[in-house]
């Protein structure tokens, strides 16, 4: 059986935590310095910043959506209002494109990758209307194309995270009427 998306509440966000650094370790070990995700205090941090969104953000604020198998949570996502991104590519002036939403957050352990999980997840986040962007780290080419898949162009935009040291590229998605 896939797993079942539903909305978060206060009493998950040990476990969100938990996905969060897990799917991190999965994903980003060798794109990412090993004192990161080693840091003892890296699920402590993560469990404080889950407490925080699902106990003190404005509900309209930001979307979060965890991801349930066999009552075990499997699979996160957040999408909420946009922040200023940095320069476009290039270092130019011209003007980012405008998004309505931005996707912060959309991880899933590797077990349950091609069960439409992470798709459900985008789903339950997003609003098709909205243009959204995210970050994709780069390399990442299964995340890449899952966000492909879904409309998401690289719009030339790159950084270099200044936390984690990873290079990522922005991707937006029009909203569609």
């Amino acid at each position: 059986m896939a797993p079942t998306v539903r909305r978060p509440v206060p009493a998950d966000a040990a476990a969100m935590a938990r996905v969060h650094v897990d799917t991190w370790l999965e994903t980003y070990r060798g794109i990412m310095p090993d004192k990161l995700l080693d840091a003892p205090d890296f699920i402590d941090r993560r469990r404080q910043m889950w407490t925080n969104i699902l106990t003190e953000a404005a509900p309209s604020a930001f979307i979060c959506a965890a991801a349930e198998h066999d009552g075990e949570i499997v699979g996160i996502a957040m999408s909420g209002p946009p922040q200023n991104d940095g320069e476009p590519a290039g270092g130019g002036t011209e003007a980012l494109r405008p998004e309505d939403r931005h996707l912060y957050v959309l991880y899933a352990y590797r077990s349950v990758h091609g069960t439409g999980v992470g798709q459900d997840l985008l789903d339950a986040v997003l609003d098709p209307s909205a243009t959204t962007a995210l970050w994709v780290a780069d390399p990442n080419p299964r995340a890449q194309a899952f966000y492909a898949k879904n409309g998401f162009v690289a719009d030339g935009t790159v950084k270099t995270d200044e936390y984690d040291g990873v290079r990522e590229v922005r991707m937006v998605r029009p909203g569609r009427a």
